[in-house]
């Protein structure tokens, strides 16, 4: 699927699970509308996508901090 995570390796991406989700979807209405699914897939596809935005909000710390350390250095000089 181009690089975009799936659901165990399924062509289903996490994406469409947590718009479903996030549209009101209950984890039983969304694997009768894909049934290769398992209520554990839905768990699962929230849990990645929670850990996704850990991830990138800890990158952006990151630079920005480290932003910050430059700026300072610059500043210094």
């Amino acid at each position: 699927m181009g690089g975009m995570p799936t659901i165990r390796g399924l062509r289903i991406p996490v994406a469409t699970v947590v718009s479903m989700v996030a549209d009101g979807m209950t984890a039983a209405e969304i694997v009768d509308d894909l049934p290769d699914l398992v209520v554990e897939d839905v768990a699962e596809a929230l849990r990645y996508a929670a850990e996704a935005v850990r991830e990138r909000d800890s990158v952006q710390r990151m630079k920005l901090l480290l932003d910050q350390n430059l700026q300072a250095r610059a500043d210094a000089h």
